[in-house]
């Protein structure tokens, strides 16, 4: 049997998936469309797109089921305490040609918010979204996955700091062992060490009673370059159906 923790995170994603999309009328978890994740800190994570649908994507996604982002130690679905979804079930009767670049600029549009709204101005996307025109975002549905008896346990600095030290571990071990890996596995690396520093500094910081350090404390575009297209056209460990 799963924890109780894993059972009621299981539930609260359910419960959002079956929530319905006023504008289309379908349940969203048979929805196509772009999705985002959120930490506990409500810091933007991860950001991507579904051709299949919400509850087949996400699910995978977050029930440890497997997909590459997971595969690759990305992403922990242990650190997504909220996600967002933006239904785009107008694009699903569009020719393949139209419908990959009706998705494609709601994803770019999603993952620039995400950028803008981050502390890092950068999230763990091994993959940025194909540069597209930004387009306004549809009606957004955003859900909190996690309940209050759970998340003063699961939000505590040394629980996430053990947990994002373990998943930096693991995807610097992807790399090593796999030898050849894209450029955009090797930032996020950089970026998952620069949220663990930020958290542990800030976990030194109460320790010590001063100020957490500022966001601008430690300068992610010195360290990884543009987070806005790719700087060579990589091979994607993708699937094609999520960036």
């Amino acid at each position: 049997m799963p924890t109780k923790f894993v059972q009621q995170f299981r539930q609260r994603l359910s419960d959002a998936l079956a929530t319905v999309d006023l504008d289309s009328g379908k349940a969203l978890n048979k929805c196509i469309g772009v999705y985002a994740f959120y930490d506990y800190d409500g810091e933007p994570i991860y950001v991507g797109q579904t051709w299949e649908d919400f509850g087949t994507r996400v699910g995978r996604h977050l029930r440890g089921q497997r997909t590459d982002t997971l595969a690759y130690r990305i992403l922990d679905p242990f650190e997504v305490a909220e996600m967002e979804l933006y239904p785009a079930e107008d694009a699903r009767g569009l020719s393949k040609a139209e419908k990959t670049a009706a998705i494609d600029a709601l994803e770019y549009s999603v993952y620039v918010r995400a950028i803008e709204g981050s502390k890092y101005h950068a999230i763990l996307n091994e993959k940025i979204p194909p540069v597209s025109p930004r387009v306004a975002l549809p009606r957004a549905y955003r859900f909190s996955l996690v309940g209050d008896d759970a998340r003063e346990e699961r939000e505590h600095p040394d629980v996430r700091i053990a947990r994002r030290a373990e998943t930096l571990a693991r995807v610097a071990a992807v790399a090593h062992e796999r030898g050849e890996v894209s450029s955009g596995l090797r930032r996020v690396i950089v970026i998952q060490a620069v949220r663990l520093a930020d958290l542990a500094a800030a976990r030194l910081a109460f320790a010590e009673g001063r100020p957490r350090p500022s966001a601008g404390a430690i300068d992610v575009r010195e360290l990884v370059g543009s987070v806005m297209a790719e700087f060579v056209d990589d091979e994607s460990t993708d699937d094609g159906l999520d960036t």
